[in-house]
């Protein structure tokens, strides 16, 4: 019989090049994988650069073209014209007033008119100290494009404002139909830029808008603005000081050095000073024709980095798992053969604990089995008494609502009573017209014995609503149609007592239509009995909204609930009426319905006398108005 095969041990050369070879893979797999992780976070940099410089620059050209239009519209105005037949002889405020006007209205910086000889003749900025009228700008190409004869476009620093602005132009003719005819005049418009910088600021980039000359006149970051975005030479520099466009800035060089340029065309950038100095960014520029600029996004790379840190720290963890699962599968190709060995040896000894585990096992299925089937005998058992219990309370609900029904029972016997009289009158009467042929008149009896029958037939329906059983589900209800329907149902006991309404507006709840009803009812009828010896009956309903929930109160001006009464009130068959008025559920009944609603009744006595009660139900949404709403169905129904 042979012995136990043992795999060969690695020989110590052989280890000594494995323990050399794995942290030289790791540092080969790190740093491939954050080469790939930066090269793909590259790419979603330049798609969301070029997006976000797609969109600045439509907002850009929005913001300066929605008013080219005005410079030709005023160069039109009869007064413009007037002014400029013999501006020497006439006054200039009237026009000043004009142009400030426009100015407001189209949200510009400045409007102002020039002479032949590029004066300002009237302004819009009349009443400042640094006021146009009176400056020569015959220096600006605005002007000279636009007494040319064309529309001209210009942008840089007011020599008087010093303000950063696009200026727009246009001729103002007032003989065009001579060959040799030249403008009279020339209107420019001014609009400032910073608005649409600080729309930049709110972006994750920094946004940059040089000219031909690489010079920064727009910029998220202010100190770039003003800036050569490459350091310019001396001739450079004397031949911009001498166009007058920047006025006598320095235009310091904005200090962007280029790290790489891409194949796609964007470029890695930093600072070498200033704000933007720590960090590195990817640089992304779309050229604009219309104005001959070129408009820059700066993405910081905050995001490749951590892609790079990320996939980095994956890859040697997953290097890791590898070299470990290696280890652990050499370690388990030797440690297979003694594993075997050694379950030949407790074969044995498992089949044994094996066979005794199947015999307890036997025994504790019986008894989990019987234990089993006893919890599933109580559950049914307590499934049969929840239905029982709902069932109770359900009939109890409807007993309430009946016992209701009987208190109302003298006044809905009053109003049957007269029209009932009425109707005998009114139909003795029809046949004694009939008699005599007085067709007309018994008609209209007739039709008077049909409104009182449809008057019995509504105070019927509304005995029938109330006494229907709930279907139990929660729709969009309005309290203010509860209210009225409660206040149906007592119309003939309110004819001595005043109601009072607080609400300014139709609340609706998340509840049952008929259980609120029948709450209510059940509120109303006892401030109605606890009223019948006040002087001055008054009944109080109100709704008001507070914190997501509808606070809907009832109160009366009777003789208020004692204080010791006061915790009990809610009790079942506890009442403060005299033996026989009452069994003492109604509150009791009502609180449970409130409480099956997901709601609050709360029971206290006003500040001068009187009771008071509460009732908190969830507030809902007021349901869409080209539908009938729950409430309105089984109204209308009944």
């Amino acid at each position: 019989m042979k012995g136990p095969h043992h795999p060969p041990r690695l020989s110590t050369p052989l280890r000594r090049l494995l323990l050399l070879l794995l942290p030289l893979g790791l540092v080969v797999v790190i740093w491939q994988a954050a080469q790939v992780a930066r090269e793909q976070a590259l790419q979603t940099l330049v798609r969301e650069a070029e997006n976000e410089l797609r969109l600045s620059a439509a907002g850009l050209e929005g913001h300066l073209t929605r008013n080219d239009y005005l410079p030709q519209l005023l160069a039109s105005r009869e007064m413009v014209q007037r002014f400029l037949l013999n501006p020497g002889q006439q006054d200039a405020m009237p026009l000043n007033l004009l142009l400030d006007q426009f100015r407001a209205t189209a949200n510009v910086s400045d409007v102002y008119l020039l002479d032949d000889q590029a004066n300002t003749l009237a302004a819009s900025n009349w009443h400042r100290p640094n006021t146009f009228i009176g400056q020569n700008y015959a220096f600006r190409s605005y002007y000279q494009d636009a007494i040319a004869g064309g529309r001209g476009r210009f942008y840089g620093l007011g020599v008087q404002s010093l303000e950063r602005g696009y200026y727009f132009s246009a001729p103002v003719w007032l003989e065009d139909t001579a060959p040799d005819a030249r403008p009279s005049g020339v209107m420019v418009i001014k609009i400032l830029l910073d608005s649409v910088e600080e729309s930049w600021a709110e972006q994750d980039a920094v946004l940059m808008v040089t000219d031909k000359d690489d010079i920064i006149f727009m910029a998220s970051h202010p100190e770039l603005r003003m800036a050569a975005l490459y350091p310019l030479s001396e001739e450079e520099r004397q031949t911009l000081l001498a166009t007058r466009r920047y006025a006598d800035e320095p235009l310091s060089p904005s200090g962007i050095d280029i790290q790489e340029q891409r194949p796609d065309g964007s470029r890695l950038v930093s600072f070498q000073s200033g704000p933007l100095a720590e960090g590195g960014f990817l640089g992304v520029t779309r050229h604009m024709e219309a104005y001959d600029w070129d408009m820059h996004i700066l993405k910081p790379l905050d995001s490749v980095h951590n892609a790079q840190w990320f996939s980095a720290l994956l890859a040697g963890g997953l290097y890791g798992m590898v070299t470990l699962a290696g280890g652990a599968g050499w370690q388990r190709l030797r440690l297979r053969r003694e594993r075997e060995l050694f379950a030949e040896r407790e074969r044995q000894t498992l089949a044994k604990a094996r066979d005794e585990l199947e015999r307890n096992v036997a025994l504790r299925t019986r008894d989990l089995l019987e234990t089993n089937r006893l919890l599933s005998d109580e559950i049914e058992e307590r499934r049969r008494a929840e239905a029982n219990l709902r069932q109770t309370q359900d009939e109890l609900v409807q007993a309430a609502k009946l016992a209701v029904l009987g208190q109302l029972a003298a006044g809905i016997n009053h109003e049957l009573n007269q029209p009932l009289a009425a109707i005998r009158a009114y139909a003795e009467n029809a046949r004694a017209f009939l008699e005599r042929q007085r067709i007309e008149a018994a008609d209209a009896n007739l039709a008077q014995v049909v409104e009182l029958t449809e008057r019995m037939a509504e105070i019927s329906a509304q005995l029938r609503q109330f006494s229907r059983k709930s279907d139990s589900s929660l729709t969009t209800v309005s309290v203010q149609a509860c209210f009225d329907y409660a206040l149906r149902l007592y119309q003939n006991r309110l004819r001595d007592v005043d109601v009072i309404r607080h609400w300014d507006e139709e609340v609706w709840v998340h509840a049952d239509l008929v259980r609120l009803e029948q709450v209510l009812v059940n509120l109303i009828g006892n401030a109605l009995q606890a009223m019948t010896e006040s002087s001055e009956p008054k009944l109080i309903l109100s709704a008001e909204i507070a914190a997501g929930n509808v606070r809907i109160g009832v109160s009366d001006t009777g003789p208020g609930i004692p204080e010791p009464y006061l915790s009990r009130i809610f009790e079942p068959f506890f009442t403060t009426k005299s033996p026989g008025s009452g069994l003492g559920l109604g509150l009791s009944i009502s609180a449970r319905i409130i409480k099956d609603l997901g709601g609050e009744i709360e029971a206290g006595n006003q500040p001068v006398a009187g009771a008071s009660f509460t009732i908190i139900l969830p507030r809902v949404k007021r349901p869409d108005t080209s539908l009938p709403s729950p409430t309105q169905e089984q109204q209308s129904h009944a």
